[in-house]
């Protein structure tokens, strides 16, 4: 109705005489008369009360009028008003488009994020150094961004003055959240690692309340319980648990969805030239840039012959650990980049979601993989706090028609 009032009071009438069925015409009432001189609707007339009655000749003062039939461009507008509009919802090109590519990346992310933690866990198996690991990675990532930069596959961007803060605070938590993210990895299981960063829907709703004014619903609130309750079950029935292990997990959780959030929210700002891949380029190139004085300074030269080769005496030998760095540092940036693409298209909350059944397949991948032990009280915790990232996306999605 919107949409016919809206017409009625823009639309251009261009009257067309219909002979051939006049004599059709019987009496219209009008409640509401009013006069009108104006030329524009000389020759129309219309069957919405209200609006003056207009003949070819005489303007009609009688609630009973006989005009002549003709046509105008309201009756065209009619038909267009009262159309069902569900057909255009569910033949929308553009629409179909836009959401099997956003499938499309969510694949991606999933396919390269399972490659990354299984050739990750098998370096940090035989080479116990995260720091250096980390650095090596954001190394791989920097030469696929100037390589990305100097082809043009897509435009070098332009830092302003008011941009250097907001990057450096976000630089920071991307650093320290890939960093304590291989610390886990290489303390305890990949599906424990994964199992507690399960929680980071929690911190997300956390770091979007305080940062974004986000409030939460009671049933938003209410979803987040199982996720708690079953990581803690998970951690301390965990067979490879350790405090190390568990932290880093904790503090990755933490960093990452303050990077998210607050990427977000840059992102946000329409005055800014930065886009979300650049923004995500120009951190992966400061973080190479700072982490190299703190691997030296933490775990010193490592990337050398002689620890090379005490790596390739654990039973993996050089090549096959350098192939397998070099793979992990593709799939590190490859599956980062995929996620800061997504994060431009959907909101923070939406992102944690689906880093969250991104867990499900990575744990259950890690575990056929590596074998891995799991306890029935073990799996009880993870299924508790899987289930309770699924009630979350549910709650997530139905909170629209609750409110």
């Amino acid at each position: 109705m919107e949409s016919f009032a809206l017409a009625l009071t823009s639309s251009t009438f261009n009257p067309k005489p219909l002979k051939h069925i006049n004599h059709k015409i019987k009496p219209l009432f009008s409640s509401n008369l009013s006069l009108l001189s104006s030329n524009n609707y000389k020759n129309t007339y219309s069957y919405t009360p209200g609006l003056c009655f207009c003949t070819n000749s005489t303007l009609h003062t009688s609630p009973f009028l006989y005009p002549k039939r003709t046509r105008n461009d309201l009756e065209v507008v009619r038909a267009t008003a009262f159309a069902p509009e569900s057909s255009n919802e569910f033949a929308n090109p553009a629409k179909f488009g836009q959401t099997t590519q956003l499938v499309a990346m969510f694949g991606l992310w999933y396919l390269l994020n399972i490659y990354f933690n299984i050739l990750n866990k098998q370096v940090l198996k035989v080479f116990p150094y995260p720091t250096t690991l980390t650095t090596f990675q954001f190394g791989c990532g920097t030469l696929m961004i100037l390589f990305m930069w100097a082809f043009k596959l897509h435009p070098r961007p332009k830092i302003y003055k008011s941009q250097i803060v907001p990057v450096l605070t976000l630089t920071a938590a991307h650093m320290m959240g890939n960093l304590m993210t291989n610390i886990s990895i290489g303390r305890v299981a990949v599906s424990f690692t994964h199992t507690i960063k399960a929680m980071e829907p929690f911190f997300t709703v956390l770091f979007s309340t305080v940062l974004l004014s986000a409030r939460p619903t009671l049933w938003v609130v209410s979803s987040l319980v199982p996720i708690v309750g079953g990581v803690a079950l998970a951690s301390f029935t965990e067979a490879s648990f350790n405090w190390v292990g568990f932290g880093s997990a904790m503090a990755s959780n933490v960093s990452n969805q303050t990077r998210n959030v607050l990427s977000k929210k840059f992102m946000d700002r329409k005055e800014e030239a930065l886009d979300n891949i650049n923004l995500f380029s120009i951190m992966t190139i400061i973080s190479f840039i700072f982490l190299i004085p703190f691997a030296f300074l933490f775990e010193g030269v490592k990337i050398s012959p002689d620890y090379l080769q005490l790596a390739a005496s654990q039973g993996v030998n050089v090549r096959e650990l350098c192939v397998r760095s070099v793979l992990a540092g593709i799939c590190f940036h490859s599956y980062q980049q995929v996620s800061y693409m997504i994060l431009g298209k959907v909101s923070p909350v939406t992102h944690a979601v689906g880093n969250c059944l991104k867990r499900v397949v990575v744990i259950v991948s890690s575990v056929i993989f590596f074998k891995t032990p799991v306890s029935p009280i073990n799996s009880l915790g993870t299924g508790l706090a899987l289930a309770g990232v699924f009630m979350y996306s549910r709650v997530k999605r139905i909170k629209p028609k609750m409110d």
